[in-house]
């Protein structure tokens, strides 16, 4: 249950309601005039609230819910305590999170643009925006329709920000695109030199960065992400793309569609990912690679070589997950006979 200081919630809503907005059916029709009040975990839950059921291994508290409602895949509903009424879905979890935003929908704030702010007379700005205090934005900078940008970010010179995207605080963008509809949370560094210098005994001489950041729509860029953009050429975040917090994306990448990077994952210089590419946290990935679409890296592993589509690796250096596994049962089976070797 969201802290109301933090969280504003809708009215309450019938089950009936919900099933229509989440893609889940009434296991029995007659529990369509149930009301139900908020959302809830399975252990916290009471009559009022709606809950899910995702894992089994949750199972133990899907016994002894007191929910009023619950989300169950079909296979669950066997599961299910006497006392729960039942929403069938196929995909539990993002029927429940259909369900919370429609408790919890995004509270936008009144279109209007501060006076504390610094926008250039050659800027260009949307209808519908919201502009924050202290913000500023360069010459000749595009802004779309409902556009929301927050408080201390900085805009730089011909940056384009198309309609409806969100600009969390303290962000600062140079030389970047943004699609449709993304999301740049507070901290965000994007659009500034990569690391490119050319190494000389008699001091190290930077290499000019001169491509741009393109992002695609509906991207997601956590909080104190840095996306350098690219030295010739551009850095490209593909449509669909979900970026983590404290990511490092060098200059030139490429990352293709729907592609998923974890928290603290770093990614060398003109390597080049996919679509519906996922990188677990802590990740490290060499320059000037391909990891192929659909491909999972596990977490910790640090990539030197390409990668296939579709494959899974994992380890460090990384390699494919079955060959992994298999070393590590070998080495643990040969340190084991060593153990026993000595005590003998």
């Amino acid at each position: 249950m969201a802290d109301a200081r933090f969280f504003l919630k809708s009215s309450p809503l019938s089950l009936a309601q919900i099933a229509g907005r989440i893609g889940a059916e009434l296991l029995s029709a007659e529990d369509g005039d149930y009301v139900v009040s908020d959302v809830a975990a399975l252990d916290v839950a009471g009559d009022d609230h709606l809950s899910f059921l995702d894992n089994k291994k949750y199972k133990d508290q899907f016994a002894v819910t007191k929910a009023g409602a619950c989300i169950v895949h079909p296979d669950m509903v066997d599961l299910a305590p006497a006392n729960v009424r039942l929403l069938v879905s196929k995909t539990p979890y993002k029927s429940y999170a259909l369900a919370a935003q429609a408790f919890y929908p995004e509270q936008r704030p009144e279109p209007s643009i501060s006076q504390m702010v610094s926008i250039h007379p050659s800027a260009k700005i949307g209808e519908g925006v919201h502009i924050s205090d202290f913000v500023t934005i360069g010459e000749d900078a595009v802004i779309g329709n409902h556009v929301w940008i927050e408080s201390h970010v900085s805009i730089g010179a011909g940056v384009e920000l198309a309609d409806g995207v969100r600009i969390g605080n303290h962000a600062t963008i140079s030389h970047a695109m943004i699609g449709r509809g993304s999301r740049v949370y507070p901290g965000v560094r994007i659009g500034q030199d990569g690391f490119g210098f050319a190494i000389d005994p008699s001091g190290f001489v930077k290499v000019p960065q001169l491509g741009r950041v393109i992002i695609g729509d509906m991207v997601e860029i956590g909080a104190n992400t840095a996306i350098d953009r690219g030295a010739s050429g551009d850095t490209v975040i593909g449509s669909g793309s979900w970026i983590d917090n404290l990511v490092q994306i060098a200059h030139n990448v490429k990352i293709g569609r729907a592609c998923v990077i974890v928290a603290q994952t770093g990614i060398a210089g003109s390597t080049e990912l996919g679509d519906f590419v996922v990188l677990a946290g802590q990740v490290g990935v060499a320059g000037h690679l391909k990891i192929g679409s659909m491909a999972k890296v596990a977490a910790k592993s640090g990539v030197t070589k390409d990668i296939p589509p579709k494959e899974e690796w994992m380890g460090y250096p990384a390699m494919p997950m079955k060959k992994y596994l298999r070393q590590s049962v070998y080495l643990s089976k040969a340190t084991e006979r060593k153990k026993e070797g000595t005590n003998s």
